[in-house]
């Protein structure tokens, strides 16, 4: 009998993920649940208080800098739902500042808001926030990061960062040739996505002995720090770099322009799926992203805050994954503003 390759494997094992991974995304979506009128259960099995809002009609829209096009996304994605469906909109960026994002969820406070939308400033300083809204009667829906508790957000609505990840660092070994010496670039570390990407990409990559990891650098999400990392790693090691695999894509981009500056041409892949990274992708200069789809996850908590205020539940599990798509030079013209168009 002829050995399966572990290329073949591992594209197997890829395809039985997806599977287990869309079983699980109906299941947090809701799809066992007979009775959405029931109250949402908390963290600890038990039944929580139903928050009705603070009295108005404003929704608080928080996230990191708009700067950021995956977070200027969101915030226009959810703001644009909210404002159709009738609310006033109040949009800010606590910039990862958790003193500032503290301050927004005050004034969402005083504001009476009916409900936040917040893709938060930190997985474990943000539970207090989270709670000190709960205790005004104010429900709060996460986007894209994940707190380090579950009870206190009605919806945690997040990327399945394992999946994307997964999938774009398979990408990445197919590139590579399934052999080569490459660098991986982390997001920041108070950040759960950072680590979920990271082991990720390394179950898959791991698996194939002849990729070998020169080294792993922090460079927190950011371009300009992605440059100065990887312009130091060029003198270091110079042509031994066969690849770059990037927590996020605004770190592609400081890779990319590194790599340029350097004359060095080799697969970059991230995930994040923007438009600037799409482009790169088309031009040849880097491989692959993993589409995290931002308008998706935002409109979805919006269209569940309205839910929740309107009949005291969403429906749906606390914790909700919305699947990723590899973007490579095939579908890459199918992506306009994280929006992805079959």
């Amino acid at each position: 009998m002829k050995d399966v390759s572990r290329r073949d494997f591992c594209r197997v094992s890829g395809v039985m993920g997806a599977g287990l991974g869309l079983a699980a995304l109906l299941t947090a979506c809701g799809g066992g649940s007979s009775d959405a009128s029931k109250p949402a259960s908390s963290g600890s099995g038990g039944e929580r208080e139903v928050l009705k809002g603070g009295g108005s009609d404003i929704i608080y829209v928080i996230t990191p800098s708009v700067s950021n096009p995956a977070f200027k996304a969101e915030a226009d994605g959810a703001t644009d739902e909210a404002q159709k469906l009738g609310y006033e909109v109040k949009a800010n960026s606590h910039d990862d500042d958790l003193n500032k994002q503290s301050e927004l969820f005050d004034s969402a406070i005083a504001d009476k808001a009916a409900a936040i939308i917040c893709d938060n400033a930190g997985a474990d300083a943000t539970v207090a926030a989270v709670q000190k809204a709960a205790e005004a009667g104010i429900p709060t829906f996460l986007i894209d990061r994940e707190i380090s508790s579950t009870g206190d957000a009605i919806a945690q609505i997040i990327a399945d960062n394992n999946q994307g990840a997964s999938d774009v660092a398979q990408a990445f070994v197919d590139a590579m040739g399934e052999k080569g010496n490459y660098i991986e670039l982390k997001g920041k570390d108070s950040d759960t996505n950072a680590h979920v990407r990271s082991d990720a990409f390394h179950a898959v990559i791991d698996q194939y002995p002849d990729m070998r990891m020169l080294d792993a650098q922090t460079a927190n999400w950011e371009k300009d720090e992605a440059y100065n990392k990887m312009e130091a790693l060029i003198q270091t090691y110079g042509s031994d770099i066969n690849g770059v695999i990037s927590g996020n894509d605004t770190m592609v981009q400081g890779v990319c322009a590194a790599l340029d500056s350097a004359g060095m041409s080799i697969p970059v892949v991230g995930v994040d799926g923007s438009d600037e990274v799409r482009d790169l992708i088309k031009q040849g200069k880097a491989t692959a992203t993993a589409l995290q789809q931002f308008d998706v996850i935002a409109r979805t908590a919006v269209q569940e805050a309205d839910t929740y205020l309107k009949e005291g539940a969403t429906g749906k599990d606390e914790k909700q994954l919305i699947p990723c798509i590899v973007i490579t030079k095939d579908n890459a013209g199918k992506l306009d503003g994280f929006v992805y168009t079959e």
